[in-house]
């Protein structure tokens, strides 16, 4: 078997990412490696030519998941231009929908990251300034006034996790619903009173 030249090199490296940036969002960064260039159609030698470590493509698909989901978001604020707060309940719906539940490997990076990040402190250490500024840039999303975004994105965060642990069970759906309730209805102003 011949060489592979370096601009096939690049794309079998952005293939692994690519698919590892799914694969870990879906089933956490446990996956294996040999699974993992099973999925991206490659052989299992060849990641250690592309890679240093397995950690180094956990730094890199995290970033690729949070570059991917800043370019839909900006899409979706284009596509809505100069009206934030319809761009913003997009957002919130787009998140708290049964598909994103049940779609977790073209999900959020935020929710598909957290328990890894959290639980492998060493790991985190590496990835985590890349999360942070992906969930600091989410959290600017949903900003409106005086409200930075925070606590609209851990409640869209949290619904979405238990959403997904209680799949199967009207529960799931429940959960999805009064979140996406709580942060629109709660951007609604508030009715004037009469005075007279």
């Amino acid at each position: 078997m011949g060489r592979v030249s370096r601009a096939q090199a690049q794309e079998n490296r952005q293939r692994v990412v690519a698919t590892a940036s799914r694969l870990f969002r879906e089933k956490g960064t446990v996956v294996s490696v040999a699974d993992l260039m099973k999925a991206a159609g490659l052989t299992h030698g060849g990641f250690y030519k592309q890679f240093a470590s397995k950690e180094d493509l956990v730094d890199e698909a995290i970033a690729h998941a949070f570059a991917e989901q800043a370019a839909h978001s900006a899409m979706a604020f284009e596509e809505n231009s100069g009206e934030h707060e319809t761009a913003r309940r997009r957002l919130i719906e787009d998140y708290l929908s049964v598909w994103h539940r049940d779609h977790p490997a073209d999900g959020c990076p935020v929710s598909g990251f957290a328990a890894d990040l959290g639980r492998e402190p060493e790991q985190a250490a590496r990835a985590q300034h890349v999360y942070i500024n992906g969930v600091r840039n989410r959290a600017a999303r949903l900003a409106t006034g005086d409200d930075d975004g925070m606590a609209q994105l851990c409640t869209m965060v949290g619904a979405l996790v238990l959403a997904r642990a209680t799949r199967g069970n009207p529960l799931s759906e429940e959960l999805l619903q009064a979140a996406r309730t709580a942060l629109t209805e709660s951007a609604q102003p508030e009715p004037q009173r009469r005075t007279d």
